[in-house]
């Protein structure tokens, strides 16, 4: 018998765990035994996550940024590719901030279902209210003042300290660049290697993701079995969608704007790779029938693409970002929580500095939604509320993702005049994009992957 791929086994155990949890509430022993000996399982897998987090951050993000040595032979196309891809992502947490500010999917809860949430996470949710408080309560510059640790080890052994870590990541990584290639080879060989450990760590993990859905889904049904609940999950579920979709409708109006190429030429070029973006929940898996799409069927040159998608499989997350965004507000709206501007400023500013050491591979937003939620403030415990339903949203994300990639490297092929007619083979020097016209109606675009 064939094994069920990874995301149905999730959905399998989402179901699983809703219908064991119902069971069990019509007799008196069932929500004990549920909080006894189900819910410690998927406390553990929660703390899984969150175990791998500061990890990930410093492998990620350190390889990410010395990997970017090439900017000093390609200094034009390095500067306007990170720029891009900060600037896309910026947009994409802003429009997911707009949409669940506009909706607010967490205001479909009662407040006595809010009441039965808070008492759940009592603890947690105290301390983050009151740290929240700190926050607000302190000087303008206090945010800055914190970006710098003291001491990189302290700082790596709280969550919620994770914007030091990635400032120590990135000060890392730019004084890798800066040494001689000859000194920084070993330390470099470092990270790729204990990055590709804590990628199958993260690989490990998501194997025990359907008990950990089971358990998380029993648990809060027998703690909380409030039909507004699932209705106000079923609303999240919709913000992030209606989010994803206006980030794939900016990024094809972008590439009209800028190569004047129509919607249905970048679409269809990109159709393949997006479906395998979809099936796989990763980015990294589908690099290179993403690059092959954005080669052979779109015009980038060899050269753009193969140092702008790379670049973009490891920073460019835009989906992931808007969901973070949607997610943690979506939380705090659950718990009751008020966010102030400022604190939403600086979900924008973690989700995107978080954005850039995300891992191309399935699970690795959520590990990144454990920072988000905790810079802001929010019950790290809220992850159990979202969970369940995070493997179908992973695989839009993943497209939105990828979306980007592309949308970006025929940007930046524009802009240094690398853009050609689809099937270009011979590129050289005395090449003018700007001689040529792309095609934008095509009888048969294929798509063959």
């Amino acid at each position: 018998m064939k094994k069920l791929a990874l995301h149905w086994q999730i959905l399998l155990g989402m179901a699983l765990g809703v219908l064991f949890a119902l069971v069990l509430t019509n007799f008196s022993w069932g929500p004990d035994f549920v909080g006894d000996w189900i819910k410690p399982f998927g406390n553990i897998f929660i703390n899984s996550l969150k175990l791998i987090a500061v990890p990930l951050i410093l492998a990620s993000l350190i390889k990410g940024i010395s990997d970017l040595k090439d900017i000093s032979k390609l200094s034009k196309m390095g500067t306007r590719t990170i720029l891009t891809y900060i600037g896309t992502t910026v947009i994409a947490v802003s429009i997911g901030l707009a949409l669940v500010n506009l909706i607010k999917p967490g205001s479909a809860i009662n407040q006595g279902t809010r009441d039965d949430l808070i008492s759940s996470y009592e603890g947690d949710a105290n301390v983050r209210i009151a740290d929240a408080q700190k926050q607000k309560d302190a000087g303008p510059l206090q945010a800055l003042e914190d970006l710098v640790p003291s001491n990189i080890f302290g700082a790596a052994s709280d969550n919620s300290n994770m914007l030091q870590v990635i400032f120590f990541a990135i000060f890392f990584g730019i004084g890798l660049i800066l040494i001689p290639e000859k000194q920084s080879k070993p330390v470099k060989d470092f990270f790729d290697g204990f990055n590709e450990v804590i990628l199958k760590m993260i690989d490990l993990i998501m194997l025990t993701a359907p008990y950990g859905v089971f358990a998380l889904l029993a648990a809060l049904v027998v703690e909380s079995p409030s039909t507004d609940l699932f209705a106000a999950l079923a609303m999240y579920a919709l913000t992030v969608l209606i989010g994803l979709a206006l980030m794939i409708g900016f990024y094809v109006l972008l590439v009209w704007i800028v190569t004047k190429n129509k919607p249905s030429f970048f679409l269809n070029g990109m159709a393949p790779a997006q479906l395998l973006a979809f099936s796989t929940s990763s980015s990294a898996a589908t690099l290179p029938v993403t690059m092959e799409r954005v080669e052979e069927h779109m015009g980038v040159h060899k050269e753009v693409a193969s140092f702008v998608l790379p670049i973009g499989a490891t920073i460019n997350m835009d989906g992931t970002s808007l969901y973070q965004a949607v997610a943690a507000v979506f939380i705090a709206q659950a718990f009751g929580m008020d966010l102030s501007f400022g604190t939403q400023l600086g979900i924008i500013a973690t989700a995107t500095l978080a954005s850039i050491g995300s891992a191309a591979v399935p699970g690795a937003g959520m590990v990144m939604l454990v920072i988000v939620l905790a810079q802001a403030g929010i019950p790290e415990a809220g992850l159990a509320l979202i969970f369940a339903i995070d493997r179908p949203l992973d695989m839009c994300r993943t497209t939105v993702n990828v979306t980007g990639d592309a949308a970006v490297a025929m940007i930046v092929a524009k802009s240094v005049d690398k853009l050609g007619p689809p099937n270009v083979k011979d590129w050289d020097d005395n090449y003018d994009a700007d001689a040529t016209t792309i095609p934008v109606e095509r009888e048969e675009v294929s798509t063959k992957i």
